[in-house]
């Protein structure tokens, strides 16, 4: 029976302080309270001589254990206290891990819709800029006569605008072949190049200019007593919208094609301004 009632003691204090640590209860010092309070407890009151005596030897070795078991509570209240802290650290990092892991939802969902904006924009602006590029692709070219057909063209006895039929090139339908008159779409740097060519004649040279606006700028001119003349030209203008340019044939002149296209007219837009 000796140290019978220092184990039910030990027992009853140990489960005393994990309910107190693991329910946030009292704290160390009310656990030493409590253990000083446990052992000033009355005794019950014994009938038999023999279990007073037990009783009290028993008493005797409990207090002479005290010091240990409250060192060893302590030991313990500070490991219960430490795990405590651990599992609320725990739970702080799983709540930021949720968190966090919320957050990159987020900020993966405004990512992908970030992309789609860029993607769309980029996409109508690919459109955009190819539609600009479609207004600026302006390039003609043509020759005086149809396929198979061969004329000698003059001397009249004033200038006429030549007409050239036989449409090579016509991106942009800036050249009306009808008319033979090629009308700005828009500002720019435009190259133009055409050509002359016909029999010798010593009275009717071969000469032709190259109009903007009913203005002469440069002019293409051919002219021997024998065999064939030919001559051509290139000019850089500066046109505004609706700016027209033209091949005239002078008065007296006259000029000779055939089935090999010699006269040509030609013009494309270098860039816009």
């Amino acid at each position: 029976m000796k140290g019978w009632l220092c184990i039910l003691l030990l027992l009853e204090t140990f489960v005393f302080v994990v309910q107190q640590q693991v329910n946030g209860g009292r704290g160390e010092n009310e656990i030493s309270q409590h253990l000083s309070n446990d052992d000033r407890r009355p005794n019950p009151p014994q009938t038999d001589t023999l279990r007073d005596e037990a009783s009290t030897n028993s008493q005797q070795d409990c207090h002479l254990s005290f010091s240990d078991i409250h060192a060893a509570l302590r030991e313990l209240t500070a490991t219960v206290t430490e795990q405590k802290a651990n599992i609320r650290a725990l739970e702080t990092r799983l709540r930021n891990a949720e968190n966090t892991a919320e957050q990159q939802a987020v900020i993966l969902k405004e990512l992908n819709k970030k992309n789609d904006e860029v993607s769309n924009l980029n996409r109508s602006q690919v459109e955009e800029l190819r539609k600009e590029n479609r207004d600026r692709e302006i390039a003609f070219s043509a020759a005086l006569f149809q396929p198979g057909k061969g004329a000698t063209v003059g001397p009249f006895t004033t200038e006429i605008t030549l007409t050239y039929r036989n449409v090579f090139t016509n991106i942009g339908n800036a050249y009306n072949p009808t008319t033979g008159i090629f009308t700005a779409p828009l500002k720019g740097a435009n190259m133009f190049n055409f050509s002359v060519y016909g029999h010798w004649n010593p009275s009717n040279p071969s000469t032709v200019s190259i109009v903007k606006n009913g203005e002469k700028v440069v002019v293409a001119h051919g002219h021997q007593d024998q065999y064939a003349v030919n001559s051509s030209k290139g000019v850089v203008l500066i046109l505004e919208v609706g700016d027209v340019v033209y091949v005239r044939l002078w008065s007296g002149r006259k000029i000779y094609d055939n089935e090999h296209n010699h006269i040509t007219f030609s013009g494309y837009l270098l860039f816009p301004l």
